[in-house]
Parts: structure tokens; C-alpha cells; sequence
């Protein structure tokens, strides 16, 4: 069964302890938080202070998703206040080897995100100090969007280099995840799926979860 992430950013912001509890009462492991500088990505979301109130009322893994520049300079406040989870962009990461090993000295698993555009070959010299790896499937900055076929194959790609380095790296996806393109991620080696619009403008979000669940 794979893991599934529901993304908060696909949550009604203004009843978020509702949707929070929601996703503590489905069968999903994680909770998704999307963090957007309108720099890094065009868009904005939220923060700090809105991902410590979910932290508050969340009985699972809040995974953090880092789309923002100088991602090392908030690491260790976002592990302060419950992430289990931070990942951050290669594209974002100058340093990405050093910055991996703040999260981990933060007390909190480390993953690295590939935009559609960046190879998974980029990831040969540290795949083995990761703990996960997030491929976009859409262009980051917005929920809703088209998914890109093309990372069906990134995800085989990917699994390769993962087995060939006895890498234990589990793969997430993220961007235009339903019940077809679940399956197809799932089949090709994905581990985790982070799912926002089509969850939370379904009229049964924890139905569609169980669904998920059972890719």
C-alpha cells in the first residue's frame, strides 16, 4: 500500500483544524504542508505560524515541503515546531549535500525534490543520504494542475538508481494525483502520493483516501 500525503494547501484555510482532524480520522500516514515564497515558485502559501497550528491538532507526520529559496535558513525553526519531514529543492540547494545533513542533524528525515525539468541523475553523489525523493509530476507553485506523463518513467528511472545504491530513499510524487495516475506511479515504484484538489473537492475525502490507500 502506498503512503498517502494529503496536501493541506488544498484545505479550506479558514475551517484548517476541521480538515486537519479530518485527515486524522482517513487512512492517510502523512500530512502534506507546502511552503511557497513567491519567490522559488510563483506563489504564495503559508508559513510558519500556520503549519505550528496545524502541528497542534495533526496525530501524524507532518511532511514539509520546502518551494522556497534558502531553504537552510528555516530548517531548523519548521523541525522546532513538529516537522518529521522537510524536503527541499535541488534547485534551491547550492550546497544540497550540507544542507541534507542539517535536516538530519535537525532531528528530522531529509528528502530532495526534482522539478520536471531536472534529471534524476542529479541525485548519483547523494541518493544514499537521502531519506526520500520528491519528483514534481507538475510544475510547482499551484495545486489543480495537468500531470506530466513523462514522470512515469522519471519514477523507474529513479528506482534504478535507488536499487542499484542500496539506497533505502523511498519516492513521492507530487502534482496531479488521482486514481489513474496513482496506479500508474504506484506500478512504476512510487512509495508515497501527495494528493490535494483530489481530495479535498471530493465529496467523500475519506473514501477517496481509502481508494488511494488501496493503489
Amino acid at each position: 500500500m502506498p503512503i498517502i500525503a494529503p496536501s493541506m494547501l488544498a484545505s479550506d484555510f479558514a475551517n484548517i483544524q476541521k480538515d486537519t482532524e479530518l485527515i486524522n480520522d482517513s487512512s492517510a500516514d502523512w500530512f502534506h504542508i507546502d511552503i511557497m515564497d513567491g519567490v522559488f515558485v510563483p506563489n504564495i502559501s503559508f508559513g510558519l505560524p500556520v503549519t505550528e497550528a496545524i502541528q497542534k491538532h495533526a496525530k501524524k507526520p507532518l511532511d514539509v515541503h520546502l518551494m522556497i529559496v534558502k531553504p537552510e535558513n528555516y530548517i531548523d525553526q519548521f523541525a522546532k515546531i513538529g516537522a518529521e519531514i522537510i524536503s527541499v529543492h535541488w534547485e534551491a540547494c547550492p550546497h544540497i549535500h550540507r544542507t541534507i545533513g542539517q535536516i538530519k542533524e535537525a532531528g528530522c528525515k531529509a528528502g530532495v525534490v526534482l522539478n520536471p525539468g531536472t534529471p534524476v541523475s542529479v541525485l548519483e553523489e547523494i541518493i544514499t543520504d537521502c531519506d526520500m525523493v520528491l519528483l514534481m509530476s507538475v510544475n510547482p507553485g499551484f495545486g489543480g494542475q495537468k500531470f506530466i506523463h513523462s514522470t512515469i518513467e522519471k519514477v523507474k528511472k529513479l528506482k534504478k538508481l535507488i536499487v542499484a545504491s542500496k539506497s533505502s530513499a523511498l519516492i513521492e510524487i507530487d502534482g496531479g494525483v488521482n486514481l489513474e495516475t496513482g496506479k500508474a506511479l504506484v506500478d512504476a515504484g512510487a512509495d508515497a502520493l501527495v494528493a490535494g484538489s483530489f481530495v479535498f473537492s471530493n465529496a467523500d475525502p475519506l473514501q477517496t483516501i481509502i481508494n488511494l490507500k488501496n493503489l
